[in-house]
């Protein structure tokens, strides 16, 4: 179980009292003249540290009965799979199951943490991630993601291959072209090829990227959180919307991020220390994914409808241990409640719900991790 994630653990206030101290410590020192302006990258090390520490301490204090059971093979062929979620060699790297409760990070509850909790757990996401390995697929290589739509319809299950330079896309249940077509079998792997658009996407200036493309750009993207959203903004492009706070605009950028099925661990770091600089955002514990998987969110609420369309309570879903994206919601106007796996767009509970249920790299369409 992850240590602060029980509520009745008053051993979590202390580990969190020293990480306010600990802060508090760093105001001070800020207040000297000459002091440097610490950026992400000067902070790292410390940030390793005290990550280790506050292990340490949690493991000496625990007894042994309370300490969960090593997993099951098939239990832990998940859990590592998904710890290095971007180390990718040869065929597939990651695939999470639907639904399998793992008793290493079993629920105890509900809980939304203050907003200093919530920092503190942010930087514990982004210092965790942040050592995963990357080892970018070849281009003859396929991203495979099978994902859920739910909340404004009943929900809908699809697998989608991509070719990592773009010039190959494969889809199940396929879509049927235009027209009438005699026969057409939706169930049948539907492959299409194409010419490679990179150099033309890039000359003419489009938006459209390769998955290649938008993994090398992810790649540039400087380490700092402020840094990384502004050039985000910059060259990402997904469109203005009047009205629309640089707050929504910069939750709306990250949703987007996330479509991306592999992005950088440098990256998947930045974004979870950009999330904590979100005014409002907060961490929830002990929660489930709208499919029923063990989750904790990061969350905030709109009280007035958003620009975007967007009201009531938005929430990314991560894994409680690895941290890695589970999908996202978004209430829309009339949403009931605050739990998004009770969402019933058939009783007046309408929200734009996507979840990603397995994904990995594999060698050719139609091979699943």
């Amino acid at each position: 179980m992850n240590e602060l994630s029980d509520p009745n653990d008053l051993s979590d206030l202390n580990e969190l009292s020293d990480l306010n101290e600990l802060r508090d410590l760093n105001e001070l020192r800020s207040l000297r003249g000459d002091a440097p302006v610490p950026d992400t990258d000067r902070l790292a090390p410390r940030r390793a540290l005290l990550t280790a520490e506050i292990t340490a301490r949690s493991e000496a204090r625990r007894p042994a009965l309370a300490r969960p059971k090593p997993p099951g093979r098939r239990a832990f062929l998940a859990i590592a799979g998904a710890v290095t979620a971007l180390a990718v060699t040869g065929g597939a790297v990651v695939l999470l199951s639907d639904g399998t409760p793992r008793e290493a990070v079993a629920s105890s509850g509900r809980q939304l943490l203050s907003p200093g909790a919530s920092a503190d757990t942010l930087e514990l996401a982004a210092a965790t991630v942040e050592k995963l390995g990357a080892k970018e697929p070849g281009p003859k290589q396929w991203v495979y993601e099978k994902s859920t739509s739910l909340g404004q319809s009943a929900p809908t299950t699809a697998e989608a291959w991509t070719r990592w330079d773009g010039t190959g896309w494969a889809r199940l249940p396929g879509i049927p072209p235009s027209g009438r077509i005699k026969d057409w079998d939706p169930n049948k792997l539907q492959v299409t090829y194409g010419p490679n658009q990179e150099e033309k996407w890039k000359k003419e200036g489009y938006d459209d990227r390769s998955q290649r493309q938008f993994y090398r750009f992810l790649a540039t993207l400087p380490s700092d959180p402020d840094r990384m959203m502004r050039r985000i903004r910059d060259e990402h492009a997904i469109g203005d919307i009047e009205g629309e706070t640089p707050a929504q605009r910069d939750w709306r950028e990250i949703a987007v991020l996330y479509r991306s099925v592999l992005i950088p661990p440098r990256v998947q770091a930045g974004l979870f220390r950009a999330l904590a600089k979100i005014p409002g955002a907060r961490v929830e514990k002990g929660i489930k994914d709208p499919i029923g998987r063990p989750a904790i969110g990061v969350t905030v609420t709109y009280d007035k409808r958003a620009a975007s369309g967007a009201q009531g309570k938005q929430e990314f879903f991560f894994d409680p241990a690895t941290y890695v994206y589970l999908g996202d919601a978004a209430a829309l106007p009339g949403f009931k409640g605050t739990d998004f796996s009770k969402a019933d767009p058939e009783h007046g509970s309408p929200a734009m719900i996507s979840v990603r249920n397995a994904w990995g790299v594999v060698d050719k369409p139609g091979a699943r991790p």
